[in-house]
């Protein structure tokens, strides 16, 4: 099971890279739409030991260019490259119904209709075509990926952590 995921941040996206030569940095955002990553203030590293206030910011091809304060130059932008950023949980509103943060899902243990213990859930990627939950058996290296669907996924139970599966029979 993973250990470590902290419950009180969410992580909303990662410093990619630099774009042009003053310091401004490019964001893969992990928010519902790109520009949301900008609407919740101040953000943290991993640590939270640095912070980052996005002065502006746009969407370009699916990533956000923001100019953080403090970060003038191209070769500033360059270290943070790979910094993961939060914010509170407090700060964001809560999910809709059948609405979810996927770090909510993080460590949840999936099992099949029968009982059996598939493994758990590792990440949620979404390659385009809607999200997927990488569910890792104990002990594997590599996981498998089940479609985040009603079909796939009919029962989530958030106070006992568990997910129901009922995954496609090529998968079991």
């Amino acid at each position: 099971m993973p250990q470590g995921l902290d419950q009180d941040r969410l992580c909303l996206g990662v410093i990619t890279g630099v774009h042009g030569v003053r310091g401004d940095v490019r964001i893969k955002p992990f928010t519902a739409t790109p520009e949301a990553v900008a609407n919740y203030g101040v953000l943290e590293s991993e640590n939270g030991q640095d912070t980052f206030e996005i002065a502006r910011s746009r969407v370009a091809k699916g990533s956000v260019i923001a100019t953080l304060k403090g970060v003038t130059s191209r070769n500033h932008a360059e270290t943070l490259k790979g910094t993961m950023l939060y914010v509170p949980r407090a700060r964001l509103p809560e999910p809709e119904e059948d609405e979810f943060y996927h770090a909510d899902l993080i460590g949840m243990t999936v099992v099949l209709e029968t009982g059996e213990i598939l493994g758990f859930v590792t990440a949620v990627q979404n390659f385009g075509a809607g999200d997927l939950l990488e569910v890792t058996p104990e002990g594997a290296k590599a996981g498998i990926l089940l479609p985040f669907t009603q079909a796939a996924v009919p029962k989530i139970e958030f106070a006992d952590r568990v997910i129901t599966a009922t995954p496609a029979e090529e998968v079991e």
